[in-house]
């Protein structure tokens, strides 16, 4: 709801960008409802606009490769509106202090653990964590 008013908002003061996107991600999100045929829940929620994200910043370092200036400013701002609708993200210390905890609580001894590990991380992070920070760390630990 907090996203169609958003992008009622939007439409009436003429901002296309954040019009643009947030259509993109009603839409996304109402794909995603169809396919499981029943309402998704927050967990579902935050994998469709991090999914999105991800090709959003995929898409802008493309143009930034390419040289397109103002496409890569058009993906940055759809990012920025993007991530106001997603939790904070934990901090690279935050993020070390969780995986240190996760390892102790495991008992992980090798790199052979990881699976476990990022997988306990990921629960108890509530999708809050960079997961390519936290497998940094990981592996950075278990070695």
């Amino acid at each position: 709801d907090q996203i169609k008013n958003d992008m009622y908002v939007a439409m009436k003061s003429g901002d296309k960008i954040k019009t643009n996107i947030l259509r993109t991600l009603l839409s996304t999100l109402k794909e995603k409802q169809i396919e499981k045929k029943d309402n998704i829940n927050k967990d579902e929620y935050l994998s469709v606009i991090k999914r999105l994200v991800k090709q959003i910043k995929e898409s802008a370092n493309a143009y930034q490769k390419a040289g397109r200036s103002e496409l890569y400013e058009k993906e940055v701002s759809e990012l920025d509106i993007l991530q106001k609708y997603l939790p904070e993200t934990l901090s690279e210390n935050q993020t070390l202090d969780l995986v240190k905890e996760v390892i102790d609580q495991t008992s992980a001894g090798s790199i052979s653990d990881m699976g476990k590990v990022m997988s306990l991380i990921m629960q108890k992070s509530n999708g809050r964590v960079d997961g390519k920070i936290a497998n940094k760390f990981v592996k950075e630990l278990l070695k």
